[in-house]
């Protein structure tokens, strides 16, 4: 991504480039990863494949991004995504830098242009979570290194690299596998949709009227599935999880958003429970990014029980994040 030109620009130094310790040929990865729109599905796969091997052998990619510093900016409270990040560019190398931005939100004390342009005088990348998409597109525009939104109010693209593994570890083929993704059409909803498309499968998105994915992913989504092959259904009725391989649900209320009587009303009969999983068959999995609430989107006896793989959806967040780091920044 090119900045914006400025008479008094100074060229940005090139990020040092480490070749890894064994010859590997890496995904053909550019520009920044806003949403899973900007990867091609035979680009995921590739990606998928290479997680799978930082996975298995870690110690292969410990000098990748050797000399390398990874700005890390929080609009929001993390787990997963700041201990992934940080444990995952240690593990590969690198320096990460936090920034926590929850008291001091983006564009404020200092506005988005400035806070790239500086960014990208120190830092090889930029990873941020932020409340609004329009901040993290805006700081891309005006960031000269790559950026990677690791959650945003539309797009959680990382969360879906790392369930795209998690449906791969359990033996399904992506091209072939079919997910329900059951309550409010959010941020994870949006990207799995990107992502079961860009690689050949079926989803159905299962909501009330009220509260289902935006149009406009849709509309995208469905002109990529005529290329791909990929099936989307939009439903209303819980029934239609029958034969699905996974169930993938979120919280009804996301970080940030005010308490919805109304909505948590609307969103009741989309409950994961025991029924409903039972209506998927035997062989389904249950699925969810975290945190969960138990009791409101899920019971205790589905995210505990033996069909739930919502911890080694976490646990691949690292793999999936790492996989497009390396991909992007090491040769």
């Amino acid at each position: 991504m090119t900045a914006p030109t400025l008479t008094n620009s100074v060229p940005h130094r090139q990020p040092p480039r480490v070749e890894l310790a064994e010859t590997l040929e890496l995904p053909s990865v550019s520009g920044d990863l806003l949403c899973i729109g900007d990867l091609d599905g035979p680009t995921i796969i590739e990606m998928l494949d290479l997680a799978i091997e930082l996975k298995a052998d870690p110690a292969k990619f410990s000098n990748s991004l050797t000399g390398m510093s990874i700005a890390l900016i929080f609009e929001k409270p993390s787990l997963r995504t700041r201990a992934s990040l940080e444990v995952g560019i240690h593990r590969l190398g690198g320096q990460s830098v936090v920034f926590d931005q929850q008291d001091s939100p983006i564009g404020v004390r200092e506005s988005v242009h400035d806070l790239g342009r500086n960014l990208e005088r120190w830092f090889d990348a930029v990873a941020a979570r932020v409340h609004r998409h329009e901040v993290v597109e805006e700081l891309a525009s005006h960031c000269d290194v790559p950026v990677v939104n690791t959650l945003s109010d539309r797009h959680h693209p990382c969360q879906a690299l790392a369930d795209l593994l998690t449906l791969h570890e359990r033996g399904l083929v992506l091209a072939d596998s079919h997910i329900a993704f059951v309550g409010d059409g959010n941020n994870v909803c949006h990207s799995l949709i990107q992502a079961m498309v860009a690689v050949g499968g079926r989803i159905t998105v299962i909501s009330p009227d009220d509260h289902g994915p935006d149009p406009k992913v849709i509309d995208d989504a469905r002109i990529l599935a005529a290329r791909t092959g990929a099936e989307i259904v939009v439903t209303s009725d819980p029934d239609q999880v029958a034969g699905v391989d996974a169930i993938y649900t979120d919280s009804w209320i996301s970080m940030g958003e005010d308490q919805n009587p109304e909505k948590i009303a609307s969103l009741a009969r989309f409950r994961v429970d025991a029924a409903l999983m039972a209506t998927a068959g035997p062989k389904a999995i249950f699925m969810h990014c975290l945190p969960a609430h138990r009791g409101e989107e899920v019971t205790a006896e589905v995210i505990d029980g033996r069909a739930s793989v919502v911890f080694d959806q976490a646990e691949n967040r690292l793999h999936a994040q790492n996989a497009w780091l390396v991909a992007r920044l090491a040769r």
